[in-house]
């Protein structure tokens, strides 16, 4: 400990400083304007192997000259500055503090500790490594599982098809698909998994490889959809809401069952609506044996059917107003362009209401879906 320490202090004190400053793991240097080292803690004397007190600083990293980014030549704040360096192959975090005795006239000292980070960096690297495979990876099943999703233009000369699907992350549990079940029907279903990411996207296939197209009963192929959902161990955690309706275009009529989804859809023409409520629980493993229920009505040329997941009614503004089911039906009500602009206008709407374009500030998966009668 310099004289002029322990002049000041006392042997006692200065001897339980360093001591201190000794048992530190990281290393301790104090630096002085012209770049003099004038103290070096134990374990950096150990760790480097000779005394670099009275050196330059710069010599410990291999320099002849000051380093660019140097902090003992700077005015010093009040507060640390830190950076990093790489010293005999080793990477450490330097954080560089102003001393200053209580002579106002004396020029500052600088003290730096050094944390040796290699292992951290190393890490941080292999992290990073990973996250890009795994971002790769994620990508791919967006691809896949987007490519499992109706053409937006359905082709039929009994109906106009379009859909939006936005996911809030890069894997959706919302779903959707829409199918020629015979020359007279065509079968379409939305369905909401619980959760997002990788388990729900495993859900929504699950969803579109199990669900039985051929069948004329929408409650039939629900009930079937939850029998082969039973013999798969999913846990009790998830689940899956399923809204699925059969229509048939030849006797103009629409035949739907539920499966614990929260929002029906919605019949409507210029005259009037009619929002399909209907009851039913969750594809799950909560129960043994569901009773699902089934609703025909009729349907007219020029009738839409809105199909939606919870997502877009759920959007909330800056007072926490939900966008909610009422300013769904007055937009679709008012609209009078073709289907896809009527959904491309309803989500600037509902986005325009959140009063917000970040992305992020969109918590749930957001689908829907507009179907016109011929």
């Amino acid at each position: 400990m310099p004289y002029r320490l322990r002049k000041k202090f006392g042997p006692s004190a200065c001897n339980f400083v360093e001591e201190v400053i000794d048992g530190m793991q990281d290393w301790v240097r104090v630096i002085n304007k012209d770049d003099t080292v004038v103290y070096v803690n134990k374990p950096m004397r150990e760790a480097i192997g000779i005394d670099t007190v009275g050196q330059k600083c710069y010599t410990l990293l291999g320099r002849t000259s000051p380093c660019p980014n140097c902090v003992s030549r700077r005015n010093l704040p009040e507060w640390s500055i830190c950076k990093e360096e790489i010293i005999n192959g080793r990477t450490f975090s330097v954080t560089s503090s102003p001393l200053k005795s209580d002579n106002a006239d004396s020029e500052y000292t600088v003290v730096e500790v050094l944390h040796d980070i290699t292992e951290l960096k190393e890490m941080s690297m292999a992290l990073a490594r990973q996250n890009e495979r795994l971002k790769e990876d994620l990508s791919m099943a967006m691809r896949l599982q987007c490519s499992f999703l109706p053409k937006n233009k359905f082709v039929s000369d009994k109906i106009d098809f379009s859909f939006i699907y936005r996911p809030c992350e890069t894997l959706g549990g919302d779903f959707l698909d829409i199918f020629k079940i015979d020359k007279d029907h065509i079968g379409l279903y939305i369905a909401d998994v619980s959760g997002h990411g990788v388990a729900a996207s495993m859900l929504t296939m699950f969803l579109r490889t199990a669900l039985d197209k051929s069948a004329l009963s929408p409650k039939n192929a629900l009930t079937a959809l939850y029998t082969a959902y039973n013999k798969n161990d999913f846990g009790n955690e998830l689940y899956m809401a399923v809204f699925y309706s059969v229509i048939d275009t030849k006797n103009y009529t629409l035949t739907y069952s539920n499966a614990g989804l929260n929002v029906c859809p919605i019949l409507y023409s210029k005259e009037d609506f009619q929002i399909l409520r209907a009851s039913g629980f969750p594809i799950s493993n909560w129960v043994e044996s569901p009773d699902y229920t089934e609703v025909t009505i009729s349907i007219n040329p020029k009738d839409r059917l809105f199909f939606y997941t919870d997502g877009i009614i759920e959007i909330r503004n800056k007072k926490m107003e939900q966008f909610g089911e009422e300013r769904v039906v007055e937009h679709l009500l008012k609209s009078e362009v073709e289907p896809f602009q009527t959904l491309s206008q309803l989500i600037d709407k509902a986005i325009s209401f959140c009063d917000s374009s970040n992305p992020d500030d969109i918590i749930d998966d957001i689908t829907i879906a507009l179907l016109e009668i011929k």
